[in-house]
């Protein structure tokens, strides 16, 4: 009897029969896990690279203008990254920014070193930036040249992933530095056009005052009257030499 059991037993561990199927039952939901895993993170990455490209995009527009921006211009950049990030509704935001770096006094310690803003607006669900930001945008400021601005593009995009494993969606959010290409400064309508510039009198004839020697007229200065009797005409190196007696 137990002769006859042992040979039972033995018979049944050299069986092969079934092999395949009993390890695609135990190895096919792994694998499906596993191609799951990878198919969503090569998703994410494009998306990623997308959004990415969207806001090198704008940012480089941006950095072109030299035209005073207003409330239609970046609600037409919102337009256009709805386009190129291939999104749309509420879940796609968008801020533009322009950040002005000085510095007070001399050295090179960074209490004299200062990240202003100029100006700051936004869409979507983002407000706009304040100057209390700065102090938590100042690690990821890049370097620059003492008056020089960058313009800061953001954007953030909802992804909700077809395959859902850990969660229910995360932000994709981007973020770029660009400096103005074709002037000193990129204007926003309000903001840095000027309209709310109080002018002073610097002795060069830019101010409210009469500066003397007549360098109002001199300098073309909006105060400036009367101001045949103060300016020359150019010569153009073509005047008469005094003759010696």
């Amino acid at each position: 009897m137990t002769a006859r059991i042992q040979k039972s037993v033995s018979r049944f561990f050299r069986d092969t029969k079934g092999d395949a199927s009993l390890e695609a039952i135990i190895i096919l939901p792994a694998m499906l896990v596993i191609f799951a895993i990878s198919w969503l993170y090569f998703d994410v990455m494009r998306q990623q690279a997308i959004n990415q490209k969207a806001n090198y995009t704008i940012g480089d527009i941006i950095s072109r203008e030299t035209e005073i921006l207003d409330d239609d211009y970046i609600d037409n950049a919102r337009n256009l990254l709805f386009h190129l990030a291939q999104a749309q509704g509420d879940d796609v935001d968008l801020r533009v920014s322009v950040v002005q770096y000085n510095k007070i006094g001399e050295g090179v310690s960074s209490g004299n070193e200062t990240y202003d803003l100029v100006w700051s607006t936004a869409r979507g669900d983002w407000p706009a930036l304040t100057d209390g930001d700065m102090t938590t945008y100042r690690p990821v400021l890049p370097i620059l040249a003492v008056g020089d601005q960058t313009i800061i593009v953001e954007t953030r995009d909802w992804y909700q992933p077809l395959v859902q494993l850990a969660n229910d969606g995360f932000d994709i959010t981007t973020y770029s530095f660009t400096r103005p290409r074709f002037a000193s400064q990129v204007i926003f309508e309000g903001a840095n056009d000027g309209s709310g510039k109080t002018w002073q009198n610097n002795g060069w004839g830019n101010g409210d005052q009469d500066a003397p020697g007549g360098s109002l007229c001199n300098n073309n200065a909006e105060n400036a009257t009367d101001c045949a009797s103060t300016t020359t005409k150019p010569t153009n190196g073509k005047g008469k030499k005094k003759k010696n007696t």
